[in-house]
């Protein structure tokens, strides 16, 4: 029997490992949707002699990208060493064969997982896989980390719809613009900076009409990879030189329940904007299209009344709002979220899990909406 200080120090490297293929697996953050983020690293002897991550879906998972990644002198060492995973090997074939398998193959004695996947064709088959050919996994290790970098996956999976990211930068008197509807910036530059990380991470940005009509917003990030882009509008009252419909840089989505004879819809088409109908027009319908579409993160930087639709209806999950050290006043400027039909102030909607960070001359919190939130009506 391990004596209690053998079994911290193994408990310590285990972490310090397993933050290494956290590490990796963020590298493709934004990617890789609809699968999750993946990175592995192979230990033998005391030294890291395999790492790698999955890229993107339809590439070969982070398992086989360490297992490759080790060099003909290393290969003997195989045999006495450990494979460190963020989340539970694969045990089926899908785009790419069983990483369970290639793990049995390369005659590894002992893996570390994170946790388990919440996928129901794994969802511990794979740790089944590996003991019952007599590997000694342990899971488990800074599994809360796991669970918070995989947080879209983990919710594409259990809910059938993509994670909901508020995002919005507001005055200290709660204003998103002034009364005139300008907003350019309230927000300095490092928050903005952030946004654009932000962006790059995620697999799709949705906007209302009001939004694109007003702000003339772009939705690109600065950091290579550009999310989808999704205008919500009923009418399809949309400027027709708007800097969305070039899609040289990025594709864009518009979500309409507007005639199909509507005569924007060849222009927008003839640009390569893609028009679809939906009726109703709701934030549930764009997040169950999003969702057919393999869409796991959506990033939400839209005004305030549809801010409160897509919250209403629990298609927000998360928010990120930035606070600037101005005040611009106005009874009638915009605010981040309008009526949610709440009156008293217990009814708030209380984030959890609230962190706060001074981003240049702002501050931003970061918070989650309840997992189960009251039913609100906005009629």
């Amino acid at each position: 029997m391990r004596s209690a200080p053998v079994v911290e120090e193994i408990a310590t490297i285990d972490a310090q490992y397993m933050g290494r293929c956290l590490e990796l697996a963020a590298r493709a953050k934004g990617r890789t949707a609809p699968n999750p983020l993946v990175g592995c690293v192979i230990v033998a002897e005391g030294r890291v002699i395999g790492e790698g991550f999955h890229p993107k879906a339809g590439e070969p998972h982070a398992e086989v990208f360490a297992l490759r990644s080790v060099s003909e002198s290393d290969r003997p060492l195989l045999s006495k060493a450990t494979l460190y995973v963020n989340l539970e090997p694969c045990n089926h074939y899908g785009r790419t064969p069983p990483c369970t398998e290639a793990i049995l193959a390369a005659g590894i004695p002992k893996v570390v997982v994170g946790m388990i996947d919440p996928n129901p064709q794994v969802a511990g088959a794979g740790v089944e896989r590996l003991r019952s050919a007599g590997i000694e996994v342990t899971v488990g290790v800074r599994e809360a980390d796991c669970q918070r970098l995989n947080e879209a996956f983990v919710h594409r999976v259990r809910y059938q719809r993509p994670f909901g990211i508020l995002k919005y930068a507001m005055t200290l008197d709660g204003k998103i613009a002034s009364r005139a509807g300008h907003s350019l910036w309230v927000s300095g530059e490092a928050a903005r900076a952030m946004v654009h990380q932000l962006r790059s991470e995620c697999d799709a940005v949705i906007v209302g009409g009001n939004t694109v009509r007003l702000d003339n917003p772009l939705l690109t990030s600065r950091h290579g990879h550009n999310p989808l882009r999704v205008v919500m509008s009923r009418t399809l009252d949309l400027p027709p030189d708007a800097s969305l419909w070039d899609t040289t840089a990025a594709a864009t989505l518009v979500v309409t329940s507007a005639s199909p004879q509507h005569p924007l819809i060849p222009q927008l088409q003839a640009r390569g904007v893609e028009v679809v109908h939906r009726e109703p027009l709701t934030p549930t319908a764009v997040m169950a299209l999003l969702h057919q579409r393999g869409i796991m993160t959506a990033l939400w930087e839209c005004g305030g009344s549809l801010a409160a639709a897509a919250i209403a209806e629990g298609m927000v999950q998360k928010v990120w709002a930035f606070i600037a050290p101005k005040i611009i006043g106005g009874f009638d400027a915009p605010t981040p979220v309008a009526d949610l039909g709440l009156t008293k102030m217990h009814e708030a909607l209380y984030l959890e899990d609230v962190t706060w960070q001074t981003v240049g001359e702002d501050i931003l919190a970061v918070g989650y909406l309840p997992a189960k939130p009251p039913v609100l009506s906005l009629q």
